[in-house]
């Protein structure tokens, strides 16, 4: 890990303490996981990056997600904007002029984004009935 990116980290937490340095190095991962992709190098929106961290949340940690997440003291995606807006201050992350900590706000509820066991309704395929024995 590169050292600037941790002395600016310990820097952003010597001053905000409720969010532990895994939480933004996770961020950071998050990001280079949404631009990948997405396809891209350079910005992407607040709704994009919470999309990329939920997905990269439970690729890397499956249903110990919410868990892992709240650990870390997140708790709701304007967490997130905090996370992502403390970097910004800290020279480790960019935004543009429409940026804002609210694009972060109630994007999704932890207890259904990271639920890995929630059952999503599928279509059933019906195949076509047999009206004749096989071979005739």
């Amino acid at each position: 890990m590169n050292t600037n990116f941790i002395n600016k980290i310990n820097g952003i937490i010597s001053k905000d303490m409720r969010y532990k340095f895994d939480a933004y190095e996770f961020v950071m991962q998050a990001l280079f996981f949404t631009q990948k992709k997405l396809k891209r190098k350079d910005h992407v929106s607040g709704r994009e990056i919470l999309e990329g961290i939920k997905e990269h949340a439970l690729s890397q940690y499956g249903p110990m997600a919410k868990t892992v997440i709240e650990h870390w003291g997140i708790y709701t995606t304007c967490d997130f904007g905090q996370i992502v807006f403390n970097m910004i201050d800290a020279g480790l992350m960019k935004k543009t002029r429409e940026d804002c900590l609210e694009d972060f706000k109630d994007v999704y509820d932890f207890k259904d984004a990271f639920n890995v066991f929630k059952v999503k309704p599928q279509r059933v395929k019906r195949k076509a009935l047999i009206t004749e024995p096989p071979g005739k």
